[in-house]
């Protein structure tokens, strides 16, 4: 069964940096795509940054330049270093995980809030 564990939240001042781990254990085999998502109080669910096995990745405008989404294969932890830390940083960022069956399969982040696995989430508080 596949497992995912979020760490490295916390509280910081703005324009400090932290850097978020997510732990997979019961990996998908073959083709897989991950994400980092955040949610704020009374906004919905957005996707920050996503990345395929093969490393190819993408990052929300919001983000562009500050965020930076990186992957261990070999000891499967999905990672996100956050940077120039705003007050509208502030939210439950979550790890999500999905394998892709087929060679035409995108790795999305409307895909993965269709197919995949979630985390618990790690509070990141950005104070003035």
């Amino acid at each position: 069964q596949v497992q995912l564990v979020e760490s490295g939240g916390g509280s910081v001042q703005s324009g400090g940096s932290l850097r978020l781990s997510c732990a997979t254990s019961g990996f998908i085999s073959g083709r897989r795509c991950m994400a980092w998502f955040r949610q704020a109080p009374g906004k919905e669910r957005e996707a920050v940054a996503t990345i395929d096995s093969d490393g190819t990745a993408s990052d929300a405008d919001s983000v562009k330049g500050r965020f930076t989404i990186s992957q261990d294969n070999a000891k499967k932890i999905l990672y996100l270093q956050l940077n120039s830390l705003g007050l509208e940083d502030t939210a439950l960022y979550y790890c999500a995980a999905a394998g892709l069956p087929f060679s035409t399969t995108r790795c999305t982040a409307d895909y993965l809030l269709r197919f995949g696995r979630w985390g618990q989430g790690t509070q990141v508080t950005v104070s003035a």
